[in-house]
């Protein structure tokens, strides 16, 4: 098994057609909303390298498609490669290997980017507010990185 970065979907037309994106803007950069944080437009979607970045301050960025689609969906890099179709069977077969240990630093920066959409949920909810279905999804999402990071740091303890 093994990952073919070629196979990867064209940028623009994945953000458009399978995130359902509305691109807004000139250039190779545009604008759309965040499904991370529900900003009408905050994000900046690089249209030939798939990067995006939300310039709202919650923390979403990464490098390309694959990243994106990890990210929204709450996938491992294998299972969003294979929704995507970049993770080929080439024949031979998978070795397991020991995961490397997570960077404490890193580990906090994904515990306070899911800190941080928690509390967005959280105050929509103080307001009154409903939760959206995508909202609510990307809590769950959230609270499941914080429990793997808590569980890492648990193990290496």
């Amino acid at each position: 098994m093994s990952f073919d970065r070629n196979k990867l979907p064209d940028a623009q037309d994945y953000y458009e057609n399978t995130a359902e994106l509305t691109l807004v803007g000139r250039g190779t950069w545009k604008t759309a909303r965040c499904d991370f944080h529900g900003g009408s437009d905050s994000t900046r979607i690089n249209t030939k390298s798939g990067a995006f970045v939300c310039m709202a301050g919650c923390g979403a960025r990464g490098g390309d498609v694959l990243a994106y689609h990890m990210a929204v969906h709450g996938l491992s890099f294998i299972d969003a490669a294979k929704s995507l179709g970049c993770w080929l069977d080439d024949g031979k077969e998978q070795t397991r290997q020991k995961p490397s240990p997570i960077p404490a630093r890193a580990m906090l920066e994904v515990v306070a980017h899911e800190v941080v959409i928690a509390s967005l949920v959280a105050a929509d909810l103080a307001s009154g507010r409903a939760v959206s279905d995508t909202d609510r999804n990307r809590l769950l999402v959230a609270a499941g990185r914080i429990g793997r990071v808590a569980q890492e740091v648990r193990h290496v303890s």
